[in-house]
């Protein structure tokens, strides 16, 4: 395929100058790059490595060994559990936790501008359409990001998840300058529709994409569905790329792997059928 191909580095779950050795070992230098061990850290997308990790990073960037498509935002409170804890934690939706996350933000967007990336992403959390105030706060948030990062010189990516992309769709006629990250897989994990469907309905705001794959929630809402290793699940990943293509998107292709024992295994093998296509 003639996407540039990049991973994700909170897949490895492992310190960045690891990330670093095995992204030369499959040859790819475009990285998705989790903010969490220049901040907070957390479990799930870094521990916090401090100065000379940063220092470090820099070098790569600046030496031009690595390429950021994109910076990757999470929140250290999330619980990932089930469908149910990460909605009711997930992204900016706690109230107690939105003055913090409005320098934490501040400070990601500046992280990001820094790493000489275009994008910053996130999970912004669950958006409960039934509830007129709770919708008027959400959006408010997520305009509070867009124009942080675009003071930055940055846009801000949301990634698909809990919600489907008609819901998707009609979220971001409400706010200005926030685009997608595309991950087909969690449409499948939280229940939430065919991701080569979806494509198409947001074709105009789709400015990264992970590729991961899975299998469905037997109960959307309540259990994931199973991730698996890219071509192996129902994403359907000849569909998804064709798909890609009809739109005419050109930009960056990121391997996520989230689950599994054989991580960076499983993201070579995602990265060799990418390039055998």
């Amino acid at each position: 395929m003639k996407n540039p191909i990049a991973v994700c580095s909170w897949s490895y779950q492992k310190p960045l100058m690891t990330v670093a050795a095995e992204m030369e070992k499959i040859q790819v230098n475009h990285v998705h790059l989790a903010l969490q061990p220049f901040l907070e850290g957390d479990a799930r997308h870094g521990a916090a490595e401090g100065a000379y990790a940063r220092g470090y990073v820099e070098g790569l960037i600046d030496g031009g060994y690595w390429k950021v498509s994109a910076a990757m935002l999470s929140f250290s409170y999330e619980d990932y559990t089930t469908p149910v804890t990460i909605r009711r934690t997930g992204g900016i939706v706690p109230d107690d936790k939105w003055e913090a996350n409005q320098k934490l933000i501040v400070d990601a967007a500046k992280l990001a501008a820094r790493f000489k990336t275009k994008y910053l992403t996130l999970h912004a959390g669950y958006l409960d359409e039934k509830n007129p105030d709770a919708v008027k706060k959400f959006v408010a948030r997520v305009q509070f990001m867009a124009d942080a990062c675009q003071a930055n010189g940055l846009e801000l990516l949301l990634e698909t998840g809990q919600e489907t992309a008609d819901d998707l769709v009609k979220f971001l006629g409400r706010v200005k300058g926030v685009g997608v990250n595309f991950d087909p897989a969690n449409m499948l994990l939280y229940g939430m529709g065919d991701p080569v469907a979806a494509v198409a309905k947001l074709a105009p705001w789709i400015r990264h994409v992970h590729i991961k794959d899975a299998t469905p929630s037997p109960k959307p809402g309540f259990d994931w569905g199973n991730e698996t290793p890219w071509g192996d699940g129902k994403v359907g990943a000849k569909a998804f790329l064709a798909a890609l293509e009809k739109i005419g998107y050109t930009g960056v292709v990121a391997v996520e792997r989230e689950g599994g024992t054989q991580r960076a295994a499983d993201i070579a093998l995602a990265v060799q059928r990418l390039r055998s296509l």
